[in-house]
């Protein structure tokens, strides 16, 4: 592990000490979608909270310029030289793309990095243990780079340059929500277009329990399925009714596209339409810092019958896990993430630890977990 050196030089007789970091740990939260799911790709707002369980990245500075960054988690490490042209050599090559990034946004670096990174985040498993990662390490590269645009970037900075990062650079098909949910933290609503917007709020929800179904996931798949399945659909609508719109058009109205869709695209459109209704709610607890949990529970079981019958991105063991959890006492359940597996979440302010045992007896992995504050300098 990684130990910090903090050295102090004095400008002139009489001053306070100057201290010079040569070192900096930095910690970032996984997160859990609340409400939303699928839904910020399609310019739709989304809700979601970070939790307590966290991915560390601490290091230093090293005299040359070579990179590497430890990761025994995980029982791997990567290596390469800070190079002015900085080129990608595998798929998803974050830690790379996130320098480029940052190059463009007037960061710069004249000295390689020893880095070690920790967490305790499920992996592969919904909870943005990825994205955590990425927010992790482009925070620790703007505290540490030689050359700043600004002394300290916002945490909605950090987390605009995680998305530059992993979705823009690599044209991969995800939206915007691991990243600044990690980045920003606590409970946060995000709107996308046609600029991201975040607003953070302070409702206390309390205990929730994450399940970890132990299943892998295919998240490119599940996306591709369900935001390319949608896309279609709004535009075949739209081509037989221009004035369609995904943000206005009345969920009660719905059943008037029945004969132009397939009953698989026709269920598929009510649910992006029970969705993003049910954020409204919730939202509107929210903002008015008057939540009442037992219908936040309600709305996160008819957020989950969406998922698990309209998206199709649930699976039976997850579905027995979530029904397992509510009938232990939880007020509501659903899959958390892009789906195919990985985390399904409950809602548990009574006694998570009744929840957490009904999860594992369904041969889940259970966390209790609470709303987390984002990234931070430790």
């Amino acid at each position: 592990m990684i130990s910090c050196i903090f050295e102090a030089y004095i400008i002139s007789p009489g001053t306070v000490p100057v201290f010079f970091i040569f070192c900096m740990k930095i910690s970032t939260p996984g997160r859990i979608c609340l409400f939303g799911e699928h839904q910020d790709y399609l310019g739709l707002p989304v809700i979601a909270a970070a939790i307590s369980r966290r991915i560390n990245v601490s290091g230093e500075k090293r005299a040359d310029n070579k990179i590497l960054i430890r990761m025994p988690d995980i029982q791997s490490e990567e290596v390469f030289m800070l190079d002015p042209d900085l080129r990608y050599t595998k798929e998803r090559d974050y830690f790379k793309s996130a320098i480029n990034v940052l190059r463009r946004h007037g960061y710069g670096f004249e000295h390689g990095f020893d880095v070690h990174v920790n967490g305790n985040i499920p992996i592969n498993s919904g909870t943005s243990s990825s994205s955590a990662l990425l927010v992790s390490w482009i925070h620790f590269l703007t505290q540490m780079a030689d050359i700043k645009p600004v002394e300290t970037a916002s945490q909605f900075d950090i987390g605009k340059y995680a998305v530059e990062a992993e979705v823009l650079e690599f044209g991969e098909p995800g939206g915007m929500m691991d990243q600044y949910s990690t980045a920003l933290g606590n409970i946060m609503y995000l709107e996308t277009v046609p600029e991201p917007m975040a607003l953070s709020y302070p409702a206390k929800l309390g205990t929730f329990v994450l399940g970890d179904s132990l299943e892998p996931k295919d998240t490119l798949g599940i996306l591709k399925h369900v935001k390319f399945g949608m896309l279609d659909i709004i535009r075949q609508l739209t081509e037989s009714e221009a004035t369609f719109d995904l943000h206005t058009f009345p969920a009660e109205d719905a059943g008037r596209f029945r004969s132009e869709l397939s009953e698989e695209q026709f269920r598929l459109l009510q649910g992006n339409l029970s969705d993003r209704d049910i954020l409204r709610e919730a939202r509107s607890m929210f903002a008015e810092n008057a939540v009442d949990r037992n219908r936040i529970g309600e709305l996160l079981n008819i957020h989950q019958d969406s998922l698990r019958d309209a998206k199709k991105v649930s699976t039976p063991k997850i579905n027995r896990m979530v029904e397992a959890s509510l009938k232990a006492g939880a007020l509501g359940a659903k899959i958390n993430g892009s789906g195919g597996g990985g985390c399904m979440f409950a809602y548990a302010p009574n006694n998570p630890e009744a929840v957490a045992e009904a999860i594992e007896r369904e041969g889940g992995k259970p966390y209790i977990i609470e709303v987390d504050e984002g990234t931070r300098v430790e």
